[in-house]
């Protein structure tokens, strides 16, 4: 079948695939496991009676998956910002990550590497609707931690992710009472995007500031670039996958253009990078 195909194209000879996929909860589990095969990305397929214009957003993908790096490497360097904050928290209360394009292949290279008691995980995927819910399930499966899809409301608790539920609402990080809660937002897409990453890196900027991380992994275009920035400025401590580890290195880029990120480390390197960060007894490496 085609997965079966897929898997060994990516085994024999590597290109980039992109799929084309029904919007039911089928063709989503469908399209997480051929992205966790090392598809491109997904596009969801429009509804018969849609016509042409419904597949104009297909046009960019493939165009962006024919200019996509091949043969990706896990180089151990990493990259810092000469703007390094001295400032520092002893345990962040909260990791916020915003992904895109080859985010499904990163979220599985560093949330099963994480512990059971590792901080709450806050994380916005570009995907569309019902992709995250399979998403949740799939990563669940292979994690020490708890992985769902975000509800509203949520108390965060140490050892669980959240994920937003894909083209439908914004997830934002609250604070009431000294706890903090997850919340979700049906406003109006946000640097092109709903769910937002910059949404998501705002809210925590303005929740925890220095007690949080910031990670922006692999994507298209600029969502979550002034975000992170702002979380940086607030004091929270930011990251960003390196170039020769990212299947479209566009998000990362331009938050390292306009100074978001501290740190740009290897995929490879990004889950024990969080636990060193989140272990040490002063918020700064171990």
């Amino acid at each position: 079948n085609g997965l079966q195909f897929l898997e060994k194209i990516m085994r024999m000879r590597p290109i980039p695939v992109v799929m084309v996929s029904s919007l039911t909860a089928r063709g989503a589990e469908t399209s997480i496991e051929a992205l966790q095969l090392g598809a491109f990305d997904c596009f969801p397929k429009p509804a018969a009676f849609a016509g042409i214009d419904a597949y104009a957003g297909l046009v960019p993908l493939v165009k962006a998956a024919a200019g996509s790096i091949s043969g990706r490497t896990s180089s151990k360097n990493s990259i810092l910002n000469n703007k390094t904050s001295q400032r520092r928290v002893v345990s962040p209360e909260v990791i916020a990550i915003g992904a895109s394009t080859g985010g499904v292949e990163a979220l599985g290279a560093i949330l099963p590497r994480l512990p059971s008691t590792f901080p709450p995980v806050m994380i916005t995927q570009h995907m569309p609707p019902l992709f995250t819910a399979s998403l949740a399930t799939r990563l669940n499966q292979m994690c020490d931690i708890t992985v769902q899809e975000a509800e509203d409301g949520v108390p965060l608790e140490n050892g669980h992710a959240y994920i937003a539920p894909g083209g439908t609402r914004h997830l934002h990080l609250k604070k009431m009472g000294g706890r903090l809660f997850t919340s979700l937002d049906e406003g109006d897409p946000v640097s092109g995007h709903r769910p937002s990453v910059d949404e998501l890196f705002r809210s925590v900027a303005q929740c925890s500031g220095a007690s949080s991380v910031g990670v922006i992994l692999t994507g298209m275009g600029r969502d979550g670039a002034e975000g992170l920035l702002e979380m940086r400025s607030a004091g929270a401590y930011t990251l960003g996958q390196s170039a020769a580890s990212c299947v479209v290195y566009g998000m990362p880029k331009a938050a390292m253009e306009v100074g978001a990120v501290e740190r740009m480390v290897p995929l490879s390197s990004m889950a024990e990078m969080l636990i060193s960060y989140c272990k040490s007894e002063n918020g700064g490496f171990v």
